[in-house]
């Protein structure tokens, strides 16, 4: 079992998220899925992702968020 401070919301680790320097600069960030799902859960992660009209790809274990409205490529 992880432990989760009782002070992180997820109305506050969003906030934090989005307050981030790279996600101000219009950058990456990167969050891990288990913390994602533990603290806000994926459709409310998603959805807020959606509201700001930003774009992310999961990968493995990880949420990968452009905090942009540029077009993405995917090289494979």
């Amino acid at each position: 079992m992880s432990f989760m401070p009782p002070h992180m919301t997820p109305d506050r680790w969003l906030g934090q998220l989005f307050a981030s320097r790279a996600a101000q600069r219009g950058g990456v960030v990167r969050r891990s899925a288990r913390d994602v799902e533990r603290i806000v859960g994926c459709s409310r992660f998603e959805d807020e992702i959606r509201r700001r009209g930003f774009r992310a790809v999961r990968n493995g274990k990880d949420y990968v968020v452009f905090c942009n409205r540029e077009p993405l490529h995917l090289i494979e």
